[in-house]
């Protein structure tokens, strides 16, 4: 696993480093150590595989940097659970006091990244809350998923810890984030009195989150969050996207998905009609690991689609060069191309917390199956015009002439068709085939009957596709 991984980065640093970089070492410099470092990273996209990787990145980072605080840019609406968990997990953990700014929207998976930092602060018409889980077309998920989902909510919020409030001869401990409160962001059954009714699911805005403990302060900008934070003296350092994340993020858009795909088949078909192995398949390759590698990063892909799609171009291989027609292997090797291309465009998750997957395979199968269609189409149109085109460049890989049978081309040499009904000798043994001799002339010939040793007398009787057929000649 960690040898396919290190490949697959090779490959795509290679691609950034020649084609999409966009730094150099020599632009980065030290932090002064006599000042308080803050990192800084945003987070202001779906939250998924991507911004997960970029998480862990950046904590890295800033770890290597020795980093003082980390403090999170936020607006998002949301996004996959999964990768919400792995964030709020690594914040948990931290060693780090990880601090939020929410520049807008903390919804959902956001709201959970959110409560699990240090400190929240929020700008002037910004929102947390409502998280609910909800499939793609914004429907809400059954209980079993709410549940899962209201219990981390709860748990990060506890995470915090207790504030310990002294009231006369009385020790209250009140939590610091309150986990019901927490809860009723995703739970729409939930009262909590003066704050949520039954029926709603919770959503803070700047200053409730301020009254209810879930924000630390209101703020304008970043500079206003250091205030408020008592941060003095400080230097700021930014995690910057990568050369290799923005090629990654380019490769797994379905349209340039479904442009790679078009590739691999188009070369495919182009190698078969060329001779030997050369710049087609090269094509197709590139563009399989392109396709490939940056969702296998994602998270996506997987190995055991990645391994049925090889096998279905193995078997179409076969089916080509081992046996005449198209049969089973051939028909086999198509259903695991267009279903290793498409399964590994779906995330594996999907079958954990999705109900309507079979909508999320028809999606993927779709743009597969056009791209392959168009691919197709074109390569039939392409093939003509650059293979067979007489101003092509391409001209000279295809045979262009025709043998013509008015100019003295055939197809068999016409001799052996005047040698029917002449006897000669068995040159060698006949078992059944062997050479024979005819006015001092060797021949290939079949025995028509049984075997005939070698100097015994023999008699053309027919030919058929330029073979001999003879019998032993007693008479």
């Amino acid at each position: 696993m960690k040898n396919q991984k290190l490949l697959i980065c090779v490959l795509l640093l290679l691609l950034a480093k020649f084609g999409f970089a966009n730094y150099s070492a020599d632009t980065i410099t030290l932090p002064d150590s006599s000042k308080t470092l803050v990192y800084v990273f945003d987070m202001k996209q779906m939250i998924g595989p991507a911004i997960w990787r970029q998480t862990q990145q950046s904590f890295s980072e800033a770890n290597d940097w020795g980093a003082d605080y980390m403090i999170i840019q936020m607006n998002t609406y949301g996004g996959t659970l999964d990768a919400a968990d792995s964030i709020r997990t690594k914040i948990l953990n931290s060693k780090i006091p990880v601090y939020v700014f929410i520049d807008n929207n903390a919804a959902s998976a956001g709201a959970l990244i959110s409560i699990a930092c240090e400190r929240i602060y929020m700008k002037k018409g910004s929102n947390i809350g409502a998280a609910t889980v909800v499939n793609q077309t914004g429907e809400q998920m059954p209980d079993k998923y709410q549940a899962y989902m209201r219990s981390m909510m709860r748990s990060t919020a506890e995470a915090h810890g207790k504030d310990t409030i002294i009231q006369g001869n009385d020790t209250i401990f009140k939590w610091k984030r309150d986990p019901l409160i927490a809860e009723a962001m995703v739970d729409p059954r939930e009262y909590i009195e003066g704050i949520i009714d039954t029926g709603k699911v919770l959503s803070f805005t700047t200053d409730e989150a301020i009254k209810y403990g879930f924000c630390e302060g209101k703020v304008d900008d970043l500079k206003e969050v250091l205030e408020k934070a008592e941060i003095k003296d400080y230097e700021i350092k930014e995690y910057k996207v990568s050369s290799l994340e923005s090629v990654i993020g380019f490769l797994v858009n379905p349209v340039f998905s479904g442009i790679l795909i078009m590739i691999i088949i188009g070369g495919i078909y182009f190698e078969l009609q060329t001779p030997g192995i050369g710049f087609p398949i090269a094509a197709s390759i590139i563009a399989a690991i392109l396709y490939f590698a940056p969702l296998y990063l994602e998270g996506l892909a997987e190995n055991w689609e990645i391994v049925i799609f090889v096998l279905g171009i193995i078997l179409v291989g076969i089916e080509i060069f081992a046996f005449p027609g198209f049969g089973v292997a051939g028909i086999s090797g198509i259903i695991l191309i267009v279903t290793g291309l498409t399964m590994s465009m779906i995330d594996n998750i999907v079958f954990e917390f999705e109900t309507n997957y079979f909508e999320i395979i028809f999606r993927s199968l779709f743009v597969v199956v056009l791209s392959m269609f168009i691919s197709i189409i074109l390569s039939l149109y392409l093939s003509k015009v650059l293979l067979t085109a007489s101003a092509s460049p391409l001209r000279f890989v295809v045979l262009r002439a025709t043998q013509k049978t008015e100019n003295g081309f055939i197809g068999i040499e016409q001799k052996i068709q005047t040698l029917v009904g002449k006897k000669g000798i068995a040159s060698t043994i006949l078992r059944p085939s062997g050479k024979i001799e005819i006015d001092d002339e060797i021949y290939d010939a079949k025995s028509e009957i049984g075997y005939i040793e070698k100097g015994e007398k023999i008699k053309v009787v027919r030919h058929e596709a330029s073979q001999l057929y003879v019998i032993k000649n007693n008479g």
